[in-house]
């Protein structure tokens, strides 16, 4: 399968962003969920000025600096660290399957209610056509397999 190719002047035509040109945009890497830890710090930061600015108002009041004390904890236990980077996880794929590797693609999907990550990685035989593929799935913090490679058939 060809990629799609847009000729530069009709690009510079249609006004198509630059952030959907991939050769400007370089190399991606996805976001660490331990991000959410600044959640968690700003919705601690509003429960405090709502409970200092209504201190002896109403009892909604404090329901919503509960509230925003619940969001906090939860934003702050969902913060994993992904430890394991894309170009691991790829390499960790490959050797976690039996035929030889051509094309692969990964993302980072988030299992439970604590929100874990976990790097799906699609793996494709290296004969052309590819003959075979396998999801491998990886603990986004160990790199440990989460399920037994799916090896199927093309």
């Amino acid at each position: 399968m060809e990629p799609i190719e847009i000729p530069q002047e009709i690009a510079d035509a249609e006004g198509v962003p630059e952030d959907l040109d991939s050769s400007i945009v370089g190399p991606y890497a996805f976001p660490n969920p331990r991000r959410r830890r600044l959640a968690a710090y700003l919705y601690l930061a509003g429960a405090a000025f709502a409970g200092w600015a209504t201190a002896a108002v109403t009892p909604g009041y404090r329901a919503i600096c509960a509230g925003f004390v619940l969001l906090a904890a939860y934003h702050w236990i969902s913060a994993w660290d992904l430890a394991i980077r894309q170009e691991d996880a790829l390499g960790r794929a490959a050797r976690a399957i039996e035929f030889p590797v051509g094309h692969v693609s990964a993302a980072v999907g988030f299992e439970g209610w604590r929100s874990k990550p976990v790097w799906n990685v699609i793996v494709y035989a290296a004969d052309e056509p590819p003959s075979q593929r396998a999801l491998v799935r990886l603990d986004g913090q160990s790199g440990d397999l989460v399920d037994a490679p799916y090896v199927e058939a093309i």
